[in-house]
C-alpha cells in the first residue's frame, strides 16, 4: 500500500476497513470533557468490550438465583465454563483446543510450566532468555534456578543485541546455543519483546532448541491477539500469556497456557497438581489418587473464577467474529501507516527501534527519544494521546486493530508534530 500523509487518506482507509465497525463494540476512554482520547495503549491494557457487563451480569444473576446449583443449571453452567474458551483461544494462538486452557495468571502459569519443562541436571541446567525480557519473566526464571539448587550467575544465559544495536539477531541466539550445547535445558523467549516490539520467530527458535535437545517455551504476553504464533504446527513445548492486553479481558485478568499435545499423556512428567486437573470422571470421588486429564487441562489447579472468565469470553467472542487473519492484516497496515508518518516527521530526536519488516513485529512501535527525560511522553499524554513510557528512553505506541483507526494514527502523529515543533 502506498501511504499518504493527510487526513483524507486516513479517513478513506477507515471507510473501506472491513473491521471498522468493531470500534463501536468497545468503550474508548475519554477526557474530563467526555471527549474520546486517542487510546494507543492496548499493549498494557485493552479497552473494555461493551458486552462485558452483560456477560458478567448473567453469571451474577445465576449466582443470585441458583447459588451452588449454578455449577450445573446456570445459563452457562460453571462446571464446564472454561471449556467454552478453549476453541476461540486456540484459534487465536494456532493450537488445538485440547492444547489450550485459560487459568491462573501469566507468571503463575510460567512457574507451573517450568516445573514441568525445566528439569535441570548437573550437566544440563542452563536457561536462555532474551537480555531485555520482561522483568517478571527474569524474576521467575532466576527463582526457579535457585529453587532447583543452581546459581543464576552460572545457569542463566542472555541472548542480547550486538553493541550499538537495539534488536536481537537470530544468528546470535544460534551461536549462544551452539556455544553452550548440551548444558542448555530450556529456551524461554518473550516472543514479542515488551520494550522494542521485536517479534521473535517461533518456528525457527523452536527448531533451534529442539535440535539441541532443549525444551522450548514462549511468553506471548505482548504477542497474543496481534501476531499469529501457530503454536501447534511450530511445536514449542509450552507457551503462556495474559488476556488483559490485546485480548481486552480487564485489569489483572486470567492468563492462558499452551501445552503441546505430545506431552499430554506423559504421566511421568513433573508438575504441581490440583483437583481441577484431575480426571473429570473421578474428580468428585475425592479419595482417588491424581489422574491428570490428558489435555492442557491437566495442569489446572483450582476451579476457575467464573466472573473473570465471563470477561474473557466476551472478548474472545469478538475475536472469533472478526477473525485473526483479518486482525493481523489490519495490524500490519496500521503499524505501517504509523511508521510512515513518524518517519515523515524527519526529526532527528526520535526514531523507531521496532523492526521495519511487519513480519518481525506486532501491533507495537517503540519510539526512541534522544536525550530522553519523559517530558515528550508527558506532553503527548496531556495532548490526549494515551501511550506508555518505558525507561530509559522509549514511548510505546500500539494501535489495536479491533478499536483503533487510521484516523487515530494520523491524529496522534499530528499532535506529536505540534509538540516537537514547540518543544
Amino acid at each position: 500500500m502506498k501511504f499518504e500523509n493527510n487526513y483524507a487518506f486516513a479517513k478513506a482507509q477507515d471507510e473501506k476497513d472491513p473491521l471498522s465497525s468493531f470500534r463501536n463494540r468497545f468503550y474508548i476512554p475519554v477526557d474530563s470533557d467526555n471527549n474520546e482520547l486517542i487510546y494507543l495503549c492496548g499493549n498494557s491494557l485493552g479497552c473494555q468490550p461493551k458486552s462485558v457487563a452483560s456477560y458478567i451480569e448473567q453469571e451474577l444473576n445465576d449466582w443470585a438465583d441458583l447459588g451452588v446449583e449454578g455449577h450445573f443449571d446456570a445459563e452457562n453452567p460453571w462446571m464446564p465454563y472454561h471449556e467454552k474458551l478453549a476453541k476461540p483461544m486456540a484459534d487465536i494462538v494456532g493450537a488445538k483446543p485440547s492444547e489450550v486452557v485459560i487459568m491462573n495468571t501469566l507468571t503463575t502459569n510460567l512457574h507451573l510450566m517450568m516445573v514441568s519443562f525445566y528439569n535441570p541436571t548437573p550437566d544440563r541446567h542452563k536457561i536462555i532468555i532474551e537480555s531485555d525480557a520482561f522483568p517478571s519473566d527474569k524474576y521467575a526464571v532466576e527463582s526457579q534456578i535457585r529453587q532447583r539448587g543452581y546459581d543464576p550467575s552460572d545457569s542463566l544465559l542472555l541472548w542480547q543485541p550486538r553493541a550499538g544495536e537495539e534488536l536481537c539477531r537470530l544468528e546470535d541466539l544460534e551461536a549462544l546455543v551452539n556455544e553452550h550445547g548440551d548444558s542448555v535445558a530450556l529456551l524461554l523467549i518473550g516472543n514479542t519483546n515488551y520494550y522494542s516490539g521485536q517479534f521473535y520467530p517461533v518456528k525457527e527458535i523452536t527448531a533451534l532448541g529442539h535440535k539441541n535437545g532443549s525444551k522450548v517455551g514462549f511468553d506471548l504476553a505482548h504477542g497474543v491477539g496481534n501476531i499469529m504464533p501457530d503454536l501447534h504446527d511450530n511445536g514449542p513445548d509450552f507457551a503462556v500469556w495474559c488476556t488483559y492486553k490485546y485480548l481486552n479481558s480487564g485489569p489483572g485478568s486470567l492468563g492462558g497456557c499452551f501445552v503441546h499435545e505430545r506431552h499430554h499423556k506423559d504421566k511421568n512428567i513433573q508438575r504441581f497438581t490440583g483437583w481441577w486437573g484431575q480426571n473429570k470422571d473421578t474428580r468428585f470421588n475425592m479419595r482417588k489418587g491424581f489422574d491428570p486429564i490428558p489435555t492442557a487441562e491437566g495442569w489446572q489447579l483450582s476451579n476457575p473464577p467464573i466472573l473473570s472468565m465471563a470477561a474473557v469470553r466476551a472478548s474472545l467472542d469478538i475475536f472469533a467474529e472478526a477473525g485473526m487473519k483479518n486482525i493481523r492484516a489490519k495490524s500490519e497496515k496500521l503499524t505501517g501507516y504509523l511508521e510512515f508518518l513518524i518517519n515523515d516527521l524527519n526529526n532527528d530526536d526520535i526514531k523507531i527501534i521496532t523492526p521495519s519488516d511487519p513480519k518481525q513485529r506486532g501491533c507495537q512501535l517503540s519510539i526512541q527519544v534522544k536525550n530522553a527525560d519523559r517530558s515528550l511522553h508527558d506532553k503527548l499524554t496531556k495532548a490526549g494521546v494515551i501511550s506508555d513510557w518505558r525507561e530509559p528512553d522509549v514511548i510505546r505506541v500500539a494501535p489495536a486493530p479491533l478499536y483503533n483507526s487510521y484516523e487515530d494514527v494520523f491524529e496522534m502523529v499530528e499532535r506529536l508534530k505540534k509538540i516537537l515543533k514547540y518543544n
